[in-house]
């Protein structure tokens, strides 16, 4: 599992993060991964209308997990049964993808596979 931060400017929000994991960032055009010792331990993703959060209580979504499964009909299954709620249907039968969920209370969290 690996958390997922939204943010418009993916350059400054990965380096701050590395930095302060003493780690490195690995880019691409919308999506950073920060990496300490060379394992994944958060992702930055583009989402150019970003709004800063109020605390407590922000507004919109500002994180997001991203749950790696090796089966996603399993394990699609699996989080249906306990209560999640597809906001995305991509095809599951591709080699990779991911798929977005909310749980009972509505936060989102991607299954991911390939």
């Amino acid at each position: 599992m690996v958390p997922v931060l939204d943010a418009a400017n993916l350059a400054e929000v990965s380096a701050f993060w590395a930095g302060l994991l003493g780690g490195r960032v690995d880019a691409s055009e919308d999506w950073h991964t920060v990496l300490v010792d060379d394992v994944p331990r958060l992702d930055v993703q583009l989402a150019p209308d970003h709004v800063r959060p109020e605390w407590p209580g922000g507004q919109p979504q500002q994180i997001h997990l991203d749950i790696s499964v090796t089966d996603i009909e399993a394990a699609h299954e699996h989080v249906i049964g306990l209560g999640a709620v597809p906001l995305t249907e991509p095809d599951r039968t591709a080699a990779e993808g991911f798929q977005v969920y909310a749980d009972p209370a509505g936060h989102p969290f991607c299954l991911c596979w390939g």
